[in-house]
């Protein structure tokens, strides 16, 4: 579904992007990981055609983005931002999500169906303003928005920034239930406790180069990586790995429960 060959980008002749390639299948979850300033951001605006690479191709659905129009690619890729002011636009509910569902369709009674079906599976009030919510509220909007248009693969642009641990899980359970429909989800984050809990799979990007891909819980295992890329695992990882022999498998709390168990006896 994701194919990028030999991907580099360069703003003003500096590379951000150099030579990279991987794939993603649909209806994976994967996660971009890096320091700032990496080029994760950068990653995701060539996958969604925003930006185009200076060399190699980047391939969405059998779509190259250099010969496909943004708007055709919209059709296919959500894009949530991680800033929801940057993305709603309307004074309310009803007609943010409108927007996005005129753009894609001209069945006015689809449009009218979707548009019902999303304002009860959110619970909102349709002529809320989303300006006068909150920063939790204006990001759910924002992603039903999305929704709405039943995107094939999903973007997340550190989507739980400024949340509290409440509508980060809501966001989240949100994306988890898509990506079991089938929704290819990628996600950009710094969260590591996020990453380990929803991704299967992670990318690590450090100085706009491809340094590792693979499982999750395999890449959280490999130090040497992670400070390449100036990364610290979750932190039930960190403890794993200082604990050492007998949590090698220890990735969650049940997990170290039963493994401080097994040593005590």
């Amino acid at each position: 579904m994701v194919n990028l060959e030999n991907v580099s980008f360069a703003y003003d002749k500096i590379m951000t992007i150099s030579n990279l390639s991987f794939n993603i299948d649909k209806g994976e979850f994967v996660a971009v990981i890096g320091s700032n300033g990496a080029g994760k951001s950068t990653l995701c605006k060539l996958l969604n055609g925003i930006l185009k690479p200076s060399s190699g191709s980047v391939v969405i659905n059998c779509m190259d983005t250099r010969t496909t129009k943004t708007s055709t690619l919209a059709k296919h890729i959500g894009f949530l931002f991680q800033n929801p002011d940057r993305q709603i636009c309307k004074n309310t509910v009803e007609e943010e999500i409108l927007f996005g569902l005129e753009l894609a369709f001209n069945d006015k009674n689809l449009i009218k169906e979707r548009l019902e079906d999303t304002l009860a599976a959110f619970e909102f009030d349709k002529d809320s303003n989303p300006f006068y919510l909150s920063r939790g509220e204006r990001q759910r909007i924002a992603l039903a928005s999305l929704i709405a248009v039943e995107p094939e693969i999903l973007i997340l642009d550190e989507p739980t920034t400024g949340l509290d641990y409440n509508e980060c899980i809501g966001i989240m359970e949100i994306i988890k239930k898509l990506n079991s429909k089938g929704v290819t989800v990628i996600m950009i984050s710094h969260d590591m406790e996020l990453v380990l809990d929803y991704a299967k799979r992670v990318l690590v990007i450090s100085e706009g180069k491809l340094i590792a891909n693979g499982e999750t819980k395999k890449i959280f295992r490999m130090p040497e990586v992670l400070d390449q890329a100036s990364i610290l695992p979750a932190q039930i990882v960190q403890m794993a790995l200082r604990l050492g022999e007998g949590f090698e498998d220890v990735f969650n709390i049940e997990e170290m429960i039963s493994a401080i168990s097994k040593k005590m006896n």
